[in-house]
């Protein structure tokens, strides 16, 4: 039943047992193991085959968008037609060269974003030959039953089976924006897509309840499947970072062709050949034009990108890039992310008496078995550990660990240990109905036979509607909450998470279990306390976060105590713990002055995640925020970078968030703000190269037509000094590590521009410092030996060994200080891309000047030694110059501010 056959029916028009037994399932085993290996071998696996992409020669023309590299297109063209062709070559070559360095790193930028995208995978929860197990989405095949829970993602086509107050996010597929519920009966034929309310299609989100289904179809055969062409999204590399340098790139070009043409006529008003001129032009549009910027900008966004996901963030959206340099303030569940997610019993609350874990684990003399004393001498303690047991939807898997949720895995180890076993007690006590857990009623029940309804959730909730409690000998009594509060603050303030414990008791014959069942007239059996200890290396990043100037605020569901016990521990400041109660009854303006002044929120609603987060970035806060949870997304949308976690997390989450945590864990969150900060540091550092050198070859030419000499450097030799500073000194710059001490910095204003006043002064200072040596070292040359060759070719090379002496000043190679032989050999190594540069550039200006082809190609002349000597003079002046720059500009900050 993959596909629709002449004399089938459709699944949604079929009684459930028909669909199970059409497609050779089993309505309890499932289907065998070894057909489904059969099946997922001749049926392949389920998954979507991608849309075809646009095709590699289109990708490397649209390289050639940028106005920078059409106005060299054109400017080659032009020399071509007027006879130039070495020029034309030359102009186009350069720009060939960017072309394909930015086709070859955008094109491994997006298979690496497609990769990681492809690392997380969604697994459901399946029954085969009768057992229990998760297994990723792309091997289910038809036949397959599965159970759907909050949050996840559906994986294939799927036809209901049992449904308890399901609903369905089906907005992907149908454009519904509301949630739709769902039922398992039959229905007509012609029964329309989106009134199929027996059927879950591939894609959409369980929002609420739980689902029992059978997969009716896989693949390319599912809905979403046969519609996948129109969910294809390309992804562009394309962010505000990008669009502000193209914004610049459009402005300078405006400013270029202005100076351009100003050059042409003023040569032509001072009695100089047109032609002569327009080559004097030409030389100044292509030594101005950073014609190298896009693809540098484009490398920079890869590596970034690549260095983050090595660090287990997967970046899914571009901007959170360079929004991670900016963020100040990191909003982080608690659960999993600053703690480790593996939650124990370690005490518990039952008939008066308060037990810890070690005496729970009480045992024999011979230390052989544990003894099941203590719930024989408490009958509400062994109430409270059975309620554990039942109202919950942990099991065993087939190697005998412990499979769900981690909360109801501890609750079922802790009575398995105690001797409650899972299979005896759910054979005695089966279960007829139930309500499933949600974070809006914040408590789950189960219905076991006609005598007793289990309840666990959160104390406030189950403690208002229970009037007696149980006694150690299995008596009800009044409730004493006064006691029972005590207790539970107790516990939270050892850091443990309670749950209480209650038992109703159901009308006779009762089949059903709804909300209304449950209101009042409850039995409170026990509180069980559980520990979730912090993360150690999250104790490091949240003290690095908070030396770099961002604040770490906690928002949680548990306790008060419990976030108040936990942040303590993390070294989150906990002068006050508002809980989500408090939150509610306040006005915008003092939301919004709790938002900045309080760091732990306990007992907090998901949509009040969204308001905190709102009341944040309406007082100019740059906001992360994570979240794993179908009620977080939200939130996640909401926030500057939303966070969402790669293993543990629903795939609702994961939609919703620009970034995955691929080991859930808070600590890569300061290192992928360390990473994006660097990634801002390493194109400043570029922009601060580039720019001085295209402005001192621009102004050299502008200069030189208004004193009305010969032209230092030519179009082609211009062409030459920009290719060896894109391709072998500028591109290494990418590669730099993060600086250290870049977490002991503010974080970068969000308004801060790209180019900043420091900033410009130093490409001010060192374009004038370029365009003053050009010059001299030419008319010097020239005066001397009477060779316009040979003065052009010493002062270009005078030019690019004065940079080498710029591109380690700003590098980090001349950063921080020098240890002995041990901190040399490290500085060296970690700046062994920059130092290759800088050789490859070396080599290639001897051979600009020492080969005979070269000579012929670029007007270049041998150098003798003295030559090289004079040549090298320039570099003992910019020393000092890139100290002075240094001052002015401190590159390693990532705030001018």
């Amino acid at each position: 039943m993959t596909k629709q056959t002449d004399g089938w029916e459709p699944p949604h028009a079929l009684a459930v047992e028909v669909v199970i037994a059409g497609l050779g399932s089993d309505r309890k085993l499932g289907l065998s193991d070894a057909l489904a290996r059969v099946r997922l071998s001749e049926g392949g696996s389920n998954a979507i085959t991608p849309q075809g992409q646009k095709p590699l020669w289109f990708q490397f023309l649209q390289q050639f968008q940028d106005p920078l590299l059409i106005t060299l297109l054109i400017v080659g063209l032009v020399k071509l037609l007027s006879g130039s062709p070495r020029e034309a070559l030359a102009v186009w070559s350069v720009t060939l060269i960017n072309g394909v360095i930015g086709f070859i790193q955008e094109h491994r930028a997006e298979s690496a974003i497609a990769a990681l995208a492809q690392a997380v995978k969604t697994e459901v929860e399946v029954v085969r030959d009768g057992l229990h197990q998760r297994l990723p989405s792309e091997d289910l095949v038809p036949g397959d039953l599965v159970f759907l829970f909050p949050g996840d993602k559906v994986p294939a086509d799927l036809r209901l089976i049992e449904a308890r107050d399901l609903h369905v996010d089906e907005s992907v597929l149908t454009g519904e924006s509301l949630a739709v519920p769902r039922r398992a009966g039959p229905l007509p034929v012609s029964t329309s897509l989106p009134d199929q309310l027996n059927m879950l299609h591939a894609g959409t989100f369980v929002t609420a309840g739980q689902g029992e289904a059978v997969v009716t179809a896989i693949g390319q055969h599912t809905e979403m499947g046969k519609i996948s062409s129109a969910l294809q999204t390309q992804r562009v590399l394309n962010t505000p970072l990008t669009r502000q340098i193209q914004r610049f790139g459009r402005r300078l070009l405006q400013i270029i062709l202005a100076l351009s043409l100003a050059t042409f006529v003023l040569g032509v008003l001072r009695g100089r050949t047109a032609f002569e001129m327009f080559d004097g032009a030409v030389a100044l549009a292509v030594g101005a034009i950073p014609e190298e910027l896009p693809a540098i900008v484009t490398i920079i966004l890869a590596i970034g990108v690549h260095r983050m996901a090595g660090r287990n963030a997967i970046i899914r959206r571009l901007p959170a890039v360079e929004a991670l340099g900016s963020t100040t303030v990191i909003c982080s569940d608690k659960t999993g992310t600053l703690t480790e997610n593996r939650m124990s019993v370690q005490a518990c609350f039952a008939g008066g008496q308060y037990f810890s874990l070690e005496e729970l684990w009480l045992r024999s003399p011979d230390d052989s078995t544990v003894s099941p004393v203590m719930i024989s001498r408490n009958a509400a303690l062994r109430e409270t550990l059975l309620a554990g047991l039942l109202c919950s939807d942990a099991t065993f898997g087939p190697s005998g660990q412990a499979i769900g949720d981690p909360t109801e895995t501890a609750l079922l180890l802790v009575a398995d240990r105690v001797g409650l076993g899972l299979t005896n007690a759910r054979r005695d006590y089966p279960r007829l109905d139930w309500i499933p857990f949600s974070s809006e009623s914040q408590f789950m029940a189960t219905l076991h036979g006609g005598d007793r309804i289990m309840l666990k959730g959160s104390i406030e909730v189950l403690l208002r509607r229970c009037n007696a409690q149980l006694t150690p000998d299995g008596q009800p009594i009044a409730l004493n909450k006064e006691e029972i509060l005590k207790t539970v603050d107790r516990m939270a303030g050892r850091g443990l998470r309670v749950l209480a414990f209650a038992l109703g008791r159901p009308h006779p014959q009762q089949q059903d279990l709804a909300p209304e069942h449950v209101q009042e007239g409850l039995l409170f059996l026990g509180l069980q306390g559980l520990i979730d200890p912090p993360r150690q290396e999250a104790i490091l990043a949240v003290a690095s976060c908070q030396a770099a100037g961002i604040r770490v605020k906690m928002i949680t569901g548990d306790h008060a105590g419990t976030a108040r016990a936990i942040a303590e521990q993390l070294g989150i400041g906990v002068q006050r713990v508002l809980e989500g109660r408090e939150l509610q009854n306040l006005a915008a303006h003092e939301l919004a002055d709790c938002a900045q002044s309080c760091d732990v929120f306990a007992r907090v609603a998901p949509n009040q995640k969204l308001a905190l987060v709102q009341a944040l970035q309406a007082q100019g806060e740059v906001v992360a925020m994570t979240g794993d949870g179908v009620n977080d997304a939200p939130a996640l949308r909401q926030a500057d970078i939303g966070i969402a976690m790669g293993f543990g997390g629903t795939d609702v989450a994961r939609e919703a968030a620009s970034m995955l945590l691929t080991d859930d864990n808070f600590a890569t969150i300061q290192a992928a703000v360390e990473e994006g900060r660097a990634v801002y540091l390493n194109l400043r550092r570029t922009l601060a190269f580039l720019l001085p050198v295209n402005g001192g070859a621009s102004m050299t030419i502008l200069f030189g037509v208004l004193l009305g000499v010969e032209l230092p450097v030519t179009a082609l030799q211009v062409l030459w000094l920009n290719m060896v500073s894109a391709l072998t000194m500028s591109i290494p710059l990418a590669f730099e590590p993060p600086t250290p001490g870049l977490m002991d910095q503010p974080p970068r204003p969000s308004t801060q521009p790209l180019l900043t006043r420091p900033l410009l002064l130093r490409v001010g200072l060192v374009s004038l410092f370029n365009w003053l040596l050009l010059f001299s070292v030419f008319l010097l040359v020239l005066k001397q030996q009477q060779n316009l060759n040979l003065a052009r070719t010493m002062a270009v090379q005078a030019m690019v060994f004065s940079q080498v002496i710029y591109l380690l000043g700003i590098s980090r190679i001349s950063h921080g200080s020098w240890n002995g032989g041990h901190g040399l050999k490290q500085r060296l190594r970690q700046a062994s891309v920059l130092l290759c540069g800088v050789s490859i550039a070396l080599i290639l200006q001897v051979a600009y000047s020492q080969s005979p082809w070269l000579n012929a190609f670029f007007a270049t002349v041998p150098l003798r030694w003295s030559d090289w000597g004079i040549c090298m003079v320039p570099m003992l002046l910019m020393v000092p110059l890139s100290v002075i720059t240094r001052w002015l500009d401190p590159i390693e900050c990532i705030s001018d501010t």
